[in-house]
């Protein structure tokens, strides 16, 4: 989606919540219901106009921090500063945040604008200054000839744009946005996450997002949180996450992962040697402490895995010499076609599957082959490439 340039007054609302923007602190948070611990321990500084996500599968604590911050429940334990002012006593409604929750929450007797005004009456500001606010919000969000209609009269990608208006319109410190985009199909939340991040980097207003799609946050995220039973088990942006994930969880979480088990069995300056529980051995980056004996698990993305033919010259097919290879032998189980890529399931040692991406656009010369059912293969990845997440 091409967004047009911001109009005048659209200058105006984002010059005025970019100055208002601010830093926020949580300090070991805890949140307890009973014995059940929702969240434990968490701390983590968001910079001004700084975009964060907080990633994770029902039940892992995301929902129950971004309440905390609104104020809709009350921490166990720990703090909650925005600047240098902890906002723990104050009541939801005094903490001054925008929210935009999934199901848009916007009254259906009220026109657009009636809805967005909504928050700046409440805050008892003049009638001329409330119709003016309003108008750049619809503005902000290309809503403009929208005014006069009625929630039900719109899409619900329109009344999703309504919904971020009216948390916008009072030039909140912090947007939080729960879930935002759940109830919308593909096509309208893939644009839509377009459209909510180039308003907030228009204006940089600091903003934490809580989704369980790894795209969505992958896509919009100026730092990712991966939570998980209430803890946290990475933070970075979207390429460290990706590229060098700390865990199994996280590496199986944010993308998709092959992942092989074994004993390391010697090192040398660069690498460890890692014998699987079948024979194969492979060499693995030397990134973690581990001893010669123990035992670990790497990772390798499907798209860093590369069928190797039988006729393949390595020198020529590829850039590196057969040394910088891992390689292993195994059986074409299925072969998706799935439009920009095809991906192979491949039987390996152990009944294990390993999945294989290749994608449309960038084939290699050994991607051109269609692989059948029970056709014995090797499959191969730079020995760089793999990650020890275990």
């Amino acid at each position: 989606m091409t967004l047009p340039n911001p109009p005048k007054c659209e200058e105006n609302l984002a010059g005025q919540i970019s100055n208002s923007a601010a830093e926020i602190h949580i300090e070991n948070l805890t949140k307890k219901f009973g014995d059940f611990v929702a969240l434990n321990n968490f701390s983590i500084s968001i910079r001004k106009g700084e975009f964060i996500t907080f990633l994770g599968p029902s039940g892992s604590g995301k929902t129950t921090t971004l309440m905390l911050v609104a104020g809709f429940i009350f921490p166990t334990a720990g703090d909650i500063r925005i600047g240098n002012e902890s906002i723990v006593p104050k009541p939801a409604n005094k903490r001054n945040l925008g929210i935009v929750f999934q199901n848009y929450s916007l009254f259906p007797h009220m026109t657009i604008a009636e809805n967005i005004a909504f928050p700046l009456k409440m805050r008892k500001l003049d009638a001329n200054d409330i119709k003016g606010k309003v108008k750049d919000a619809l503005e902000l969000v290309h809503l403009t000839e929208f005014g006069n209609r009625y929630p039900k009269q719109l899409s619900g990608g329109q009344q999703q744009r309504v919904a971020l208006a009216r948390a916008l319109v009072f030039r909140p410190p912090i947007l939080l946005m729960d879930e935002p985009l759940g109830a919308l199909d593909k096509n309208l939340r893939e644009a839509m996450q377009l459209e909510i991040k180039s308003i907030q980097e228009r204006l940089h207003i600091t903003t934490i997002y809580v989704t369980h799609d790894q795209a969505e946050a992958l896509t919009m995220s100026d730092r990712i949180v991966v939570m998980n039973h209430g803890c946290v088990e990475q933070i970075g942006t979207p390429k460290d996450l990706y590229e060098r994930s700390a865990n199994r969880f996280v590496a199986g979480f944010i993308g998709e992962s092959n992942f092989l088990r074994g004993r390391v069995t010697r090192e040398d300056t660069d690498a460890y040697y890692l014998a699987s529980d079948y024979g194969d051995e492979f060499k693995i980056p030397k990134e973690k402490d581990l001893v010669v004996g123990s035992r670990a698990c790497i990772a390798i993305r499907p798209e860093k895995l590369h069928f190797i033919t039988v006729k393949l010259d390595f020198n020529s097919g590829f850039e590196e010499s057969p040394g910088e290879w891992n390689s292993l032998d195994g059986v074409i189980k299925a072969h998706i076609y799935i439009g920009d890529m095809d991906r192979y399931e491949v039987k390996i040692p152990g009944d294990q599957i390993l999945s294989v991406k290749y994608s449309n656009r960038t084939r290699t010369k050994d991607a051109d082959v269609i692989f059948s059912r029970n056709q014995p293969v090797k499959v191969g990845w730079k020995w760089h490439e793999a990650r020890i997440v275990d």
